[in-house]
């Protein structure tokens, strides 16, 4: 039996809720931080076409439909029929209660390309669901609060000498 898998993530970023919507919104950003992102194009207000890798370096394609906007604190969306993967999910952004920056959470719904077996597959390759909404979490934190996306990737490591 193909089960949606349900992964949710929240984490607190120093900047207004209405700078990180806006940031958001504009889903053509998002690649610049979503590691397995390729590309989001924008049809309309409501429509978006999405590429991301999947296991494998397989291509795996959507369309996307907002379904609620509400400004500054919320965006849901699903996709439409045809998608390579069945999904849907929100992002909110609440000011956090303690006055400093805003909790922005994560909530997306997926059925796995190939069910259970794909997904275990995924993970045999380190695509965790979670731990990659996670990371793109961190980045997106990171790409807000200091302008740059800080990375180990593609730096020389270091040499021990004797």
């Amino acid at each position: 039996m193909n089960q949606p898998i349900k992964v949710e993530k929240t984490l607190t970023i120093n900047k207004p809720a209405a700078e990180l919507y806006r940031f958001w919104h504009n889903f053509e950003n998002l690649p610049h931080f979503m590691k397995h992102l390729k590309n989001v194009k924008v049809y309309d207000a409501k429509r978006s076409h999405w590429t991301t890798s999947g296991p494998l370096n397989v291509t795996v394609e959507w369309d996307a439909e907002i379904t609620e906007d509400r400004e500054n604190e919320l965006i849901a969306w699903a996709s439409v029929e045809g998608a390579d993967v069945n999904n849907s999910g929100f992002i909110r952004f609440q000011p956090n209660p303690n006055g400093r920056g805003t909790e922005v959470k994560v909530v997306t719904e997926y059925k796995p390309l190939g069910g259970e077996i794909g997904n275990a597959i995924a993970k045999l390759f380190g695509e965790s669901p979670k731990q990659q909404l996670g990371d793109d979490l961190r980045r997106f934190k990171m790409l807000m609060e200091t302008g740059e996306i800080a990375t180990t990737e593609g730096q020389p490591k270091g040499h021990n000498r004797s």
